[in-house]
């Protein structure tokens, strides 16, 4: 991977406490992402995910479909998220993830996705449904060519070879999914959730990890903390982008409660 990757130079450069949110382009409104991103960078937060809507998440809850729906009503398709990511490069180098679907890639055509998304400033993937015997035979290379990062998930059902394969293949960070369901669910973490955060601490992976699904408070994300090099907010922030008030404080006090 690139050294210039501002993925993997925010992992040299701070190793400990991430904060990546995610949101959905093209909600609330079709011209938001750009302010989001430019509030989020400027609330101290240190990577942006960005959901590309889809009509059919599989790894979503409700809170992240009903943000899907809305964003595809209002227009978001891939070339104006793109026009988009272009456009925020201009005002933050903030690291950026697109999260996505395989089906997404494919109908883009795969090369010209990643070569698009490399040009508008995009660092990284998520792509939950990519198998990871695809990803190393069909597309490492493109995305090595084009200084794209990979991001996979794992889940407590994952067996601890998958475990590896997914260390190996993963060169930004290892998405450790928090529990088996889907996101969006706001109970505290459990202690059969911070055995699993243990055991995989226990293999001794190569790749820094971040842990999402159900970090939705401050309690949550320092246990989260305490477990791995940071964690992923996006059902809660959605909810907190929904609220009353300005956009710009919002994304403050969101923030600003959780850290």
């Amino acid at each position: 991977m690139d050294m210039e990757n501002r993925i993997v130079e925010l992992f040299k450069k701070k190793p400990s406490e991430i904060l990546n949110v995610y949101f959905t382009a093209g909600h609330p409104e079709l011209n938001d992402t750009v302010d989001i991103i430019r509030c989020l960078d400027d609330a101290g937060v240190d990577l942006v995910e960005i959901g590309m809507p889809y009509s059919d998440p599989m790894a979503d809850g409700e809170t992240i479909q009903n943000s899907s729906q809305i964003a595809l009503k209002n227009g978001m398709n891939l070339a104006t998220l793109m026009a988009q990511v272009t456009e925020v490069r201009k005002h933050t180098q903030i690291p950026l993830i697109i999260m996505g679907y395989y089906n997404q890639m494919m109908q883009y055509g795969e090369e010209r996705f990643l070569k698009t998304a490399h040009e508008a400033g995009v660092d990284g993937m998520i792509i939950p449904d990519l198998p990871m015997y695809v990803y190393e035979e069909k597309y490492k290379a493109l995305f090595e060519q084009y200084g794209m990062t990979m991001s996979f998930l794992i889940t407590p059902e994952t067996s601890d070879e998958r475990v590896r394969q997914a260390d190996h293949l993963s060169d930004g960070f290892l998405y450790v999914v928090s529990k088996s369901s889907i996101t969006g669910s706001a109970s505290d973490i459990s202690s059969s959730q911070e055995t699993y955060f243990n055991h995989i601490n226990s293999m001794k992976l190569q790749t820094p990890s971040l842990i999402g699904f159900g970090i939705h408070d401050k309690q949550t994300y320092d246990t989260a903390c305490a477990h791995a090099n940071g964690a992923i907010i996006g059902s809660a922030f959605i909810r907190a982008l929904e609220g009353d008030g300005n956009l710009k404080e919002n994304i403050e006090r969101f923030v600003g409660r959780i850290r």
